[in-house]
């Protein structure tokens, strides 16, 4: 009894001290000049992920090279005047489609930037969405992404790659996966932030090498199924909430070294250029890795506000508030058919409804 408490003891001050040393590390890539980003990018995929919610406001927006320091003006009224964090959901949405007019809201959106919205607040939030290819004009951006889906299974079982074949499932089951970084269908958050770390860190096309290794995960009960597209999908689309991330995770990341998008590019039929995120991706990895940290960015703010001070100016305001009007009476599930009337006001009379606050 006593050898099996001290074990015990032994395996839970190591758990403490591996979490500490995390910790420490991914401090000290924060407080690096440049910032180290591999290092946070190493921390966000490695079991764990970033640990807790404070290390995820400091490291989600270096991931995506955002300069907390350097935010869009904030939308509508103040914070303190805000009741509901629907509200705040709304306006970040909707400051989005208004800087942004060639992006279109579709449903499933919401449960992305929700997600955000609880770990970094909204001005961040803001930001950090607008990284991100989540609001092409078309669903075909996101159909086309699932077309990896397929090819990735024969490259690894052919059996049940063949099997979905015959019974012509499709992978349109594993589309609201993507489309929400399956946040709508875990009901556990801790795996759902994750999933964000791991896919914040990680090629765009991550979240398809996930599902590819979910449906993997599940081949015997797969296989034991009826072999035809009403019982297969039904099994497909009720992801188990027990699943147990960390493997799947890696082998998610095994599954990416081995097959990397570029290989399966032909039989996937989907041209890179169809989406801006995956085709600029190498791009935008070499522009993180130039940021610098915190401690000088809050410096570089305080002097260019005394500089103003100096000057006389006073301190700037947004020129604008973002229109509220036309989404007062959304409910908490904000249907397309809600936001579409949100942006075509925008798009009829946008100066006459900013006049209006």
């Amino acid at each position: 009894m006593v050898n099996l408490m001290t074990k015990g003891y032994k395996k839970m001050k190591e758990h403490i001290s591996w979490k500490k040393q995390k910790q420490l590390d991914i401090h000290q890539a924060l407080n690096s000049d440049p910032v180290d980003i591999e290092t946070l990018r190493k921390a966000a995929v490695s079991e764990g992920g970033l640990l807790t919610d404070d290390v995820r406001r400091k490291v989600w927006p270096k991931l995506l090279s955002v300069n907390v320091f350097d935010l869009p003006a904030r939308p509508g009224m103040r914070v303190d005047e805000r009741a509901v964090l629907q509200e705040q959901l709304i306006d970040i949405i909707l400051d989005v489609l208004r800087r942004n007019p060639q992006l279109h809201y579709y449903q499933g959106y919401h449960d992305i930037v929700v997600t955000f919205l609880l770990v970094v607040g909204e001005r961040v939030a803001i930001a950090m969405v607008e990284k991100l290819d989540f609001m092409d004009p078309t669903m075909d951006s996101t159909k086309h992404i699932l077309n990896y889906l397929m090819p990735l299974l024969e490259q690894v079982d052919s059996e049940l790659h063949d099997f979905m074949l015959r019974a012509e499932v499709g992978t349109i089951f594993a589309l609201s996966w993507l489309i929400t970084w399956y946040g709508h269908v875990l009901s556990d958050f801790r795996h759902v932030l994750r999933l964000y770390d791991f896919f914040l860190a990680s090629h765009p096309l991550m979240a398809v090498y996930f599902a590819a290794v979910i449906v993997l995960h599940r081949e015997r009960e797969v296989k034991s199924s009826e072999c035809d597209m009403a019982s297969v999908h039904h099994l497909l689309s009720q992801i188990p909430q027990d699943l147990p991330y960390e493997q799947l995770i890696a082998c998610a990341q095994s599954l990416f070294t081995c097959h990397p998008p570029a290989e399966l590019a032909h039989s996937a039929a989907l041209q890179s250029r169809k989406s801006i995120t995956i085709s600029t991706f190498q791009a935008f990895q070499m522009s993180t890795q130039q940021q610098r940290p915190d401690s000088v960015l809050r410096r570089e703010v305080v002097n260019r506000h005394d500089a103003r001070l100096s000057r006389g100016a006073p301190p700037s305001r947004a020129a604008h508030q973002l229109v509220k009007a036309a989404v007062w009476g959304l409910s908490a599930t904000l249907g397309v058919a809600a936001l579409a009337v949100a942006q075509t006001a925008m798009d009829w009379a946008p100066d006459f409804l900013l006049q209006l606050f």
